[in-house]
């Protein structure tokens, strides 16, 4: 009988088959005594820490009357939502999947043991925790699906490198920054991600130049050449302020023996979750929070840490969205506040009411979080145009919203998408469901509004925020919608429509 059995696999597949669970209205306990077996059991196959025979998964699609594997090849996934309805209710925000790759990345400059708590359950995590084993990194889930144990090798396994996920993903760019402090030489596969246009891997080559590093792109690798004689006493001026930059050269400055200076750093959310962490290592970084960094390196690093990566803005963002575009009063818990004041203070301008719980702290003890509660409001257009800006301006990741948002209020919105060429154009597959979007040129949209919202079948934009964007029109829609092939959303999200579903959304996943 053949098992699925790698954890990507049963994560996918526990998320469905809850879904499937939840669309029929049926409890863990009611579906345990379908199949004859423990609600214990249900629960560790909806978290994927169970294996899956083909003879349970069949018994699983008979009692839920669902196909939600086929053999010889997954179908894609889609959502039919019947939009047009509040929501109500209190939802959680989940730890950043920005923050959790980077710490990936960075558990490979420590030799002893990390634990990560609560760790979003998402594809690109679980893609660089395929890349690390793959390489001889020991990764452990916790029972309860949670925490993740990492224990790197002496020595890692380079040549054995899963090349598949590891193109699947940008974040394996990160790479280069711990993997210089350990190798003379290595190579790794082209990075890949969201199709958001030109993104360009320059900024991170000229931010490691200075601690030896030498790449040379050839035959789809980069070949990596490290030289040992720099000194002790470095100073990198990024050319780009971008987070996954500065992520690089801060763990390439983490093993550099000596003091690196770093300028025009990025002092955004998940730059600070890496920077407590390497503190836990024993690493000094001052200027936490500045585009000045100064971090003091240690050449071995050898603890046995604990860390819990903060909550997600972006996340935040999303759901908050999702109160504010069907005219709902919702709860969005632990909210990182200090990433969301500029998004709070132009919602504000554009006449939501919200409110704010006192501040509490995370489990990392350093971000402040907040319950914002969104209530029902009129909304105008911005005096002003809304872009993004490095933090502490509007994050670029949630600019996309405001897209849909803008669509709700009265009056023109200018959105100015400066930083990629190609995403502001999958905004305008709001049109297909009633807005009116107009594309001045590859960066710029006018959105007009308000929207009187409809129905439609539109096809998931290839890049993730864009994609929820039209995931949450389509509950503002009056009618069915239909959102087609939608696994990109799995990359961000950890199972975004079964929480909105929570809040009474109506989704159903589906595949033909």
């Amino acid at each position: 009988m053949t098992a699925i059995d790698t954890q990507t696999s049963l994560t996918q597949v526990g998320s469905l088959i809850r879904g499937a669970r939840q669309n029929k209205g049926l409890t863990q306990a009611q579906l345990a005594e379908r199949l004859a077996t423990s609600q214990s059991a249900i629960a560790r196959i909806e978290q994927g820490s169970q294996n899956l025979s083909v003879d349970l998964l069949a018994r699983i699609n008979q009692a839920l009357e669902a196909d939600l594997l086929s053999i010889g090849g997954a179908r894609p996934a889609h959502l039919r939502v019947t939009g047009g309805h509040q929501l109500s209710g209190t939802i959680t925000v989940k730890s950043s999947k920005n923050g959790a790759v980077a710490l990936l990345c960075a558990s490979l400059l420590n030799r002893g043991r990390t634990v990560l708590r609560g760790v979003a359950r998402i594809v690109e995590v679980d893609r660089i925790v395929d890349v690390l084993r793959s390489i001889g990194v020991r990764a452990t889930w916790s029972a309860d699906g949670k925490d993740l144990e990492i224990v790197p090798p002496a020595l890692l396994d380079l040549d054995g490198i899963d090349e598949d996920a590891a193109r699947r993903t940008r974040s394996i760019i990160m790479f280069l920054g711990p993997l210089l402090g350990r190798e003379q030489r290595f190579q790794l596969p082209y990075a890949g991600g969201c199709d958001l246009g030109t993104r360009t891997v320059e900024p991170h080559m000229i931010a490691l130049r200075p601690f030896g590093l030498d790449v040379v792109a050839t035959s789809g690798s980069y070949q990596a050449t490290v030289k040992r004689d720099q000194p002790e006493e470095l100073s990198v001026v990024l050319t780009e302020r971008g987070d996954t930059v500065t992520e690089n050269a801060l763990m390439a400055a983490a093993r550099h023996p000596g003091t690196t200076t770093i300028r025009n750093a990025s002092p955004n959310y998940m730059v600070q979750d890496l920077c407590f962490y390497l503190e836990l290592l024993g690493v000094r970084v001052e200027g936490i929070g500045t585009t000045t960094l100064r971090v003091h390196g240690v050449t071995d690093i050898d603890a046995d840490v604990e860390y819990a990566p903060s909550e997600d803005p972006v996340e935040a963002m999303s759901l908050l969205t999702a109160g504010i575009v069907t005219h709902s009063e919702i709860t969005v818990a632990r909210v990182p506040i200090e990433f969301m004041e500029i998004e709070l203070a132009t919602l504000a301008e554009m006449g939501l009411r919200y409110t704010l719980s006192p501040e509490y702290p995370a489990a990392n003890g350093r971000s402040r979080l907040v319950d914002v509660t969104v209530h029902p409001s009129d909304l105008k257009a911005p005096i002003d145009k809304i872009h993004p800006m490095p933090f502490p301006g509007l994050n670029i990741d949630n600019l996309p919203f405001f897209a849909v948002i803008a669509a709700c209020a009265d009056g023109h919105t200018l959105i100015h998408d400066w930083v990629y060429e190609g995403r502001a154009i999958h905004l305008t597959d709001l049109n297909r469901l009633g807005a009116e979007v107009r594309l001045l040129d590859p960066h710029r949209l006018d959105v007009t509004g308000p929207t009187h919202w409809s129905g439609a079948e539109v096809s998931c934009p290839p890049a993730l925020r864009p994609a929820v964007v039209i995931l949450l029109a389509m509950l503002a829609a009056k009618g069915t919608s239909v959102l087609r092939g939608v696994d990109i959303i799995a990359r961000g999200y950890e199972q975004l429509q079964e929480r909105l579903m929570e809040l009474g959304a109506q989704i159903e996943t589906f595949r033909d």
